[in-house]
């Protein structure tokens, strides 16, 4: 198996960018439209070999349960640290291969594996969560200003 990176995620005063591989630009043609990406990316920062192998992991939610899985987490720390965000689209400028936003949870660096338009029929329309998560907010919106450290263990 081999995965490439297909370019790397960028910060600035004003906000984030995405730059892709100048031999890739071209793959954004048909974005116009789009509000929303899910971009597919490499948690490089969290990414080592004793790390990999952690499956489990002591109380990290401080309603939550005493020890949680690591599939039943959101954390760049797993066993292949792939990562989905889904962004809001600023302004993509197709040339440079360029694709502005105002947040994504990336730091700058990191390595960018796919880019993927966001499609509303990709929400569920009953979905559940343990008791401890049913608070979060409902929305990609509402997550920005959410407070988190009332949440997690150790924020």
């Amino acid at each position: 198996m081999n995965i490439e990176s297909i370019g790397t995620v960028n910060k600035k005063a004003n906000g984030f960018s995405i730059h892709l591989d100048q031999k890739l630009s071209p793959g954004l043609t048909g974005l116009e439209g789009f509000s929303h990406l899910q971009i597919v990316w490499w948690a490089h920062l969290a990414d080592n070999h004793d790390i990999r192998k952690k499956l489990v992991f002591e109380k990290l939610f401080k309603k939550g349960p005493a020890q949680t899985g690591v599939f039943a987490t959101r954390a760049p720390l797993r066993p292949n640290p792939i990562m989905v965000s889904t962004i809001k689209i600023a302004r993509i400028d197709i040339v440079k291969g360029i694709i502005f936003t105002p947040f994504i949870d990336a730091e700058p660096g990191t390595p960018v594996l796919d880019i993927k338009p966001y499609h509303p029929m990709e929400r569920v329309q009953h979905c559940e969560v343990p008791e401890h998560r049913r608070h979060w907010p409902q929305w990609w919106e509402e997550a920005a200003t959410f407070n988190w450290k009332e949440e997690i263990m150790g924020v």
